[in-house]
């Protein structure tokens, strides 16, 4: 693995970390700016592009946990900002 990859793999593991921490302060009621995680998942994204397909193909594990996670995210962020019968 090349060191571009390396750097890559740290820089997916942040952003994994940023979803879990955004996830975390949504359950506690605590308001979320998520400008730095899409940053990141673009920048992850973008470079995995640039790699080659072997190289890329290693990262597919990591980035399917990512959106898995992001889904979860985009779940939390709906239900925090949908109404409820009880709040009309």
């Amino acid at each position: 693995m090349s060191d571009q990859s390396d750097a890559l793999r740290q820089e997916l593991e942040k952003a994994a970390t940023l979803v879990g921490t955004a996830r975390r302060l949504l359950a506690t009621g605590t308001e979320v700016d998520l400008a730095a995680l899409e940053g990141r998942v673009r920048y992850v994204c973008g470079a995995v592009l640039g790699l080659e397909r072997k190289e890329g193909e290693a990262f597919r594990p990591g980035l399917e946990a990512l959106v898995a996670d992001l889904d979860l995210l985009a779940h939390a962020l709906t239900q925090r900002h949908t109404p409820t019968s009880l709040d009309i």
